[in-house]
C-alpha cells in the first residue's frame, strides 16, 4: 500500500514526544495526525477507515492497554504499534495479547517505527494473516526444556537478570539460551516472538 493511500495517528500526552515523532514520520513521507490523549483519539476513531496508529502505553486519561480494548469495540479494525519504555515490556506483552499488532522498545531506531507503519498499513482490508500454527508448534518443540523455560519467560516480558534469579543460572546462560531460542524459533525480534507465542498458545507459563 502506497504512503498516500492510510493516515498514520499518533497518540502521546508529552508534546515534546509528539512533535517528534511527527516530524519523522512526515519526513518520512507518511501522512500524519496528531492527538494529544488517548480520549481525543478515540472521539474521532469511529470515522477512520483506512488509518493505523502509534501510541505510548502510558498514559494518564486511559492507558494503551485501556485504549486498545476501547478500540476492540469499534466495526472496523485500526491496525496498532504500541511504544514502549524498556521496563514496561511486559505492558507490552500484555498490549499485544489486547489486540496490539506490534510494539517498540525506547529509544529505537527511525527504521524499526516505519517498517512497524508498514506493516500495519499491509494488514489494512485484508484479515491478518498468520503464519501456520503447526511449524511455530514444531520449531518450540525443537527446544530443550530450559530454552522452553527461558522462552516463557522471555514472552512473559521478564529481564534477563530476573529470568537467571528465577531459574538459578547465571546472566550470561540466559542470554545463550535466550538467543538460542530466537534462533530455534525464527524470530527476527521480541515483538515477533511473543506474536509467535500469542498465535500458537504458548504464552502461558
Amino acid at each position: 500500500m502506497d504512503k498516500g493511500d492510510y493516515v498514520v495517528h499518533v497518540v502521546d500526552d508529552e508534546e515534546p514526544v509528539r512533535r517528534s515523532l511527527v516530524f519523522l514520520l512526515t519526513m518520512a513521507g507518511y501522512t500524519v495526525r496528531q492527538h494529544d490523549s488517548a480520549t481525543a483519539f478515540l472521539s474521532v476513531a469511529p470515522a477512520i477507515n483506512n488509518g493505523c496508529l502509534v501510541t505510548d502505553l502510558r498514559m494518564p486519561d486511559l492507558d494503551g492497554i485501556e485504549l486498545l480494548q476501547r478500540l476492540r469495540q469499534l466495526p472496523s479494525s485500526i491496525p496498532t504499534i504500541v511504544i514502549t519504555g524498556h521496563g514496561d515490556v511486559p505492558l507490552a506483552v500484555e498490549a499485544m495479547k489486547a489486540g496490539a499488532l506490534d510494539f517498540i522498545e525506547k529509544p529505537f531506531q527511525e527504521d524499526i517505527l516505519t517498517a512497524a507503519i508498514d506493516r500495519a498499513a499491509a494488514s489494512l482490508g485484508r484479515a491478518a494473516v498468520h503464519e501456520d500454527i503447526s511449524a511455530i508448534r514444531a520449531r518450540a518443540a525443537s527446544l530443550s526444556e530450559r530454552e522452553r523455560e527461558v522462552f516463557a519467560a522471555v514472552v512473559a516480558g521478564l529481564p534477563n537478570k530476573t529470568i537467571a534469579y528465577d531459574l538459578d543460572i547465571s546472566p550470561r546462560k540466559v542470554e545463550v539460551h535466550r538467543a538460542n531460542v530466537m534462533s530455534k524459533m525464527e524470530a527476527k525480534s521480541l515483538p515477533e516472538l511473543v506474536r509467535m507465542a500469542l498465535e500458537a498458545g504458548l504464552d502461558s507459563r
